[in-house]
């Protein structure tokens, strides 16, 4: 198992796993993920910015992760918990469906919180769909504070919950 940052040479495999997971989530009733989003330009983008990583077991990506200082639009409006400096901000944890229960996003996560104390940051911010109770529960259990709503309505009806975890608490 390793995780190392994705090239450009993973960006099929990246998008096969993405659409791997939105068809897994909409057929469970999930409307997070859908045929728009994450397109292939958005993990193409992510590549060149480098903040895409990717989870391999035996050369076979199960797994990515998004961590980046970049704060979205969507986020400029939140109050969150700490001061807006050295932050970090998760997007598109997915782990493949063949892959799942293994806690392979677990491991992702340690990853991004050990990456976000190496480095410095003050806190991880995230956003998770409201209506996936799974997710709710993992944030939830890894100790990060549901903050406010914001919505994506290209995406769902339905709004999507901000979390934070303070690494200095």
């Amino acid at each position: 198992m390793i995780i190392r940052r994705a090239i450009i040479l993973d960006l099929d495999q990246l998008h096969v796993l993405t659409k791997s997971c939105a068809k897994n989530m909409i057929d469970n009733g999930i409307f997070q993920w859908n045929e728009k989003y994450p397109s292939r330009e958005v993990l193409q983008k992510d590549i060149e910015l480098g903040q895409i990583w990717k989870f391999e077991v035996k050369g076979i990506i199960v797994g990515i992760i998004v961590l980046t200082e970049i704060e979205d639009d969507e986020y400029l409006n939140v109050k969150w918990l700490t001061e807006n400096y050295k932050n970090l901000y998760i997007h598109r944890l997915a782990v493949h469906p063949n892959f799942q229960g293994k806690g392979f996003a677990q491991k992702l996560m340690d990853f991004a919180e050990d990456y976000a104390k190496e480095n410095e940051y003050k806190s991880i911010r995230l956003d998770t769909f409201s209506q996936n109770k799974k997710n709710l529960i993992f944030y939830k259990n890894r100790n990060y504070i549901k903050l406010e709503s914001i919505y994506f309505p290209n995406q769902s009806e339905h709004p999507f919950y901000c979390y934070e975890k303070d690494l200095n608490a």
